[in-house]
């Protein structure tokens, strides 16, 4: 069975190319580029999360990871933290992320993080 990623990135190329890479490498990916597949994550029950610090219009990302890790039904949730922030590392084990992928990024160690994480 395909492991599952929720994938949320605030940038439409960003997206597409990484939805493209993780479902050539056998994930099933659901795609955004709002947090609404947050709000259905249990309907969804994805392995890893994978989203951006930075959404358009959105509390932020590591906002988003804080609230999945200190709920019960979801505190298993693999999550990891996207950002061209410096502090990527410290918003990363502030907001309790599994992981986190420094942008910009190069593919296989954007691919081996996700894997890791599943």
């Amino acid at each position: 069975m395909k492991k599952k990623v929720v994938l949320v990135q605030d940038n439409k190329d960003i997206l597409d190319i990484m939805d493209q890479i993780l479902e050539e490498e056998g994930f099933d990916v659901t795609p955004s580029l709002t947090t609404d597949p947050i709000d259905k994550i249990e309907e969804i029950d994805p392995d890893v999360v994978v989203i951006d610090d930075h959404i358009k219009g959105s509390k932020k990302g590591s906002k988003v990871v804080k609230d999945l890790k200190s709920d019960p039904k979801t505190e298993d949730v693999s999550a990891i933290l996207t950002s061209t922030s410096e502090k990527l590392p410290e918003i990363a084990e502030e907001s309790k992320a599994d992981d986190y992928i420094q942008k910009p990024f190069d593919i296989d160690d954007m691919v081996k993080v996700v894997k890791r994480n599943t």
